[in-house]
Formats: structure tokens, sequence, C-alpha cells
């Protein structure tokens, strides 16, 4: 049976991250609207996944959910803060993104200042009374599907400037079958973006258990080297749809 007083979750883009983490919220028995610039995709993923899962359009999406996953690629998320700014107003939106894209020697790089996050930037666009998240983005697809509801639990990190959306970040996170760890603000995105220290493409290295993570949080290098080799660079190919 669905839990009520849950806030209303849309995940907008059923790339690979998007799928995971509908199906993941089913798995946690807590329902969803799962919606994507093609509404075919969204209905067919909502007969896969059963009752819990609501296909919508990507507008009356954003306007009926209270927490919005943009399983998107960054640049799209900004275009999506900007075209529905009026919708977003008091939303909480979560961000997976990574912004990266592939270098010419057949691994990644990213596409912003190496001491910028995309949390940071996003923060800079969001629309009025919105409240920002860093979060989902910290694992690769397969462990994303394949590390959830054990026990004992494996950890999502986040990060916030809202401290008053703790509770409901962190059931989400519980919801998608993984144990929720605050870093701190947003400033600290980088942290849990692509090459981050707690990033399980960079120096992490892994999925963790509380006790494990709780050993990392204190220290804080930023990349796993200057070329920013990583550890498993197939958790970077992942994720994510371009909306449009």
């Amino acid at each position: 049976m669905v839990m009520i007083n849950k806030s209303k979750v849309a995940v907008i883009g059923l790339g690979n991250i998007g799928i995971a983490v509908a199906t993941n919220l089913v798995k946690g028995n807590r329902a969803v609207i799962v919606a994507d610039r093609k509404i075919e995709k969204a209905k067919e993923l909502s007969q896969k996944l059963g009752n819990l899962a609501n296909p919508m359009e990507i507008p009356d999406a954003i306007k009926d959910a209270d927490i919005i996953v943009f399983a998107v690629w960054f640049n799209a998320i900004k275009d999506l803060l900007n075209k529905y700014a009026t919708e977003l107003r008091g939303k909480i939106i979560v961000d997976p993104s990574n912004p990266i894209a592939r270098d010419d020697k057949g691994g990644f790089k990213k596409i912003i200042g190496e001491q910028e996050s995309a949390g940071e930037i996003l923060s800079s666009l969001l629309p009025k009374d919105a409240k920002l998240v860093k979060a989902l983005g910290t694992l690769g697809v397969t462990s994303l599907a394949g590390a959830a509801f054990q026990k004992p639990a494996n950890v999502l990190f986040y990060a916030t400037d809202n401290t008053g959306i703790n509770e409901e970040v962190e059931q989400l996170i519980r919801d998608i079958g993984f144990e929720p760890i605050r870093i701190g603000g947003i400033d600290q995105s980088i942290r849990i973006e692509a090459f981050g220290d707690l990033n399980e493409s960079g120096v992490l290295g892994k999925t963790v258990t509380r006790s494990e993570a709780m050993k990392k949080i204190i220290s804080r290098p930023i990349y796993s080297n200057d070329e920013h080799e990583v550890s498993h660079p197939d958790c970077l190919v992942v994720d994510l749809v371009r909306v449009g």
C-alpha cells in the first residue's frame, strides 16, 4: 500500500538514469510521475512498472509534482529552468547531472570550469522560491539500479542549501533504495559530481555504506588526478536524455 502524505515526485527524462530512478521508486512502493519529450516512452515505462507510475506530458508533470527530478543533460536542465520558470516556483528540483562530454582520447572532460560545479551554476538560475538539491548523480546507472535496497544500505550523497527540505529529500533517497547523507550546501556539489572525491567515477571508486562514507567525507581532494582519470569510466556513460 502506498504511504500517504509523501510529496509527489516526477522524473523528467527517461534515459538510463531516469528509468533507474523511476523503477527504484516503484520498487520502494513510492508513486512516481514519469515524463519524457516522447509521451509514448512515458506510457511504455508506466505499463512496465505498473499502477504506481503515472505517465504525463512534461508541462503537466512539472505542474503536478512537488519534487522534480531532471534526469537530463546539464544544458537541458538550464533550458528547462528557463522554459518552465513559472511552473517551477516553489518546487524542489533535483539535479543529477554531470557536466561532462567525451574528449578526443576516448575519455571524458568537464564542459565547465575546473573548479565550477553544475549545482552552483544551476542554483544561480533557479526560479523564484524553487529549492535545488544535487543528488542521484554520484553513482553510475549500473550501481543506481543494482546497488539499491541492499543491507546494509549503500549511500547516496546529496547537497542542498535548504535544510528545511532535508526530510523530504532523504525520504526520496530511501524510497529509491539508498541511505542519504547530506554533505553540505550546493557549494559542495563539485564533490559529488563527476571526478569529485565522493563520486563513484572519481576518487571514491565504488558504492559505500554509511560507515565507509563517513570516513571519506572528512577529506577533500576534488579530482582523482590532473588528467581527470576515472576509476570506473563506464559510470559516466549513463544517463541522460535530451528534452526539448
